[in-house]
């Protein structure tokens, strides 16, 4: 007999973790404000001769790509969705975007650096005044990107969250945003770069340190640098399904490996990665004595952590199994 109907047995494999639409918006202006601050502080740090402020406005231009880069994600992550070729959906389309805002990031900090070491080394006689100027309205425009977009990532936190049964908690790190992080890290880069150059250029005017003007442009790629490693790490985890030390690895093993279990069940191979903000999909093979142990049963035993929203279980008898019957005892 032929069964037509397979819905029961079948399922939708985009594990969609949220809407992203305010985030998507939220990137979008942040972007526009971006360009025309952008414009705004190489025009000044040029007609100023401030190479701290030109640092901070081409800083600025890489944050305007990979925050419209951030956006862009978005966008394709929404509209590949249903795309049957992305085996667990398309959120690491959204990673991926911001893996690659990381990698802006170490190459801003590098220009910072060599520009910065040319003016140690050919000082340039700075306008001060207005440069700070120009500086302190690009600090402006990042504090109120930084508000638009933590304004976002705040209701990103309230609304994605999943359960994790028995209590567990996983840390929020791993339902964070991590496309929405790349672009608020960028913006804050900027704010704190901004800071920099104000500091450095007050320096020169009231001290005559012309040469804390490069250096803070140096301090600033310093601090750059280490934001966007921090951000290659997150993103690079997810990517390269670097999960295997979280804690919902060993939670799994412990759910199938039941205490005092007279079977013997025990898992013998084991993959977990991650599919979405704080959700996960794994595969996994056990071996048993208890012939009545069933793939069915064991999914409603892991159904307890919220978190694993997909798994492939494999189970295999021990040889000394007797085919057909359970050893587990009845219960009451």
């Amino acid at each position: 007999m032929l069964i037509d109907d397979l819905t029961p047995w079948a399922h939708d494999h985009s594990f969609a973790t949220g809407d992203t639409r305010q985030a998507e918006r939220s990137t979008r202006v942040v972007m526009w404000i971006t360009l025309a601050a952008m414009v705004v502080e190489i025009a000044g740090g040029w007609w100023f001769n401030s190479m701290a402020l030109m640092a901070d406005g081409w800083h600025m231009s890489s944050h305007a790509v990979a925050i419209g880069l951030s956006a862009a994600a978005y966008a394709a992550a929404r509209r590949y969705a249903g795309d049957p070729r992305f085996a667990f959906g398309t959120w690491k389309i959204e990673v991926l975007a911001g893996f690659a805002s990381a990698i802006f990031l170490l190459g801003v900090a590098a220009l910072m650096v060599v520009g910065s070491v040319e003016r140690l080394l050919s000082p340039q006689p700075i306008q001060y005044q207005q440069a700070m100027a120009v500086a302190a309205a690009g600090l402006a425009v990042n504090v109120v990107c930084a508000w638009i977009l933590g304004h976002a990532r705040h209701h990103d936190g309230d609304g994605h969250g999943h359960g994790h049964g028995q209590g567990h908690a996983h840390g929020h790190d791993h339902h964070e945003d991590l496309n929405l992080k790349s672009a608020y890290l960028h913006v804050v880069a900027d704010a704190a770069t901004s800071v920099l150059a104000i500091v450095a250029l007050a320096g020169g005017w009231l001290y005559g340190w012309a040469w804390l003007d490069p250096v803070m442009g140096i301090v600033g790629a310093g601090l750059v640098a280490w934001w966007a490693k921090g951000l290659v790490a997150d993103t690079s985890r997810v990517l390269l399904d670097r999960e295997m030390d979280h804690p919902v690895v060993q939670e799994i093993r412990e759910v199938i490996e039941q205490p005092g279990d007279p079977a013997g069940t025990r898992v013998t191979d084991l993959h977990v990665w991650r599919i979405g903000k704080g959700i996960y999909a794994c595969a996994l093979t056990v071996v048993t004595r208890d012939a009545a142990l069933t793939a069915d049963i064991l999914r409603q035993r892991l159904a307890v952590h919220e978190e694993v929203v997909h798994s492939t279980i494999e189970v295999h008898l021990y040889p000394d199994a007797v085919p057909g019957r359970s050893t587990i005892a009845p219960q009451a």
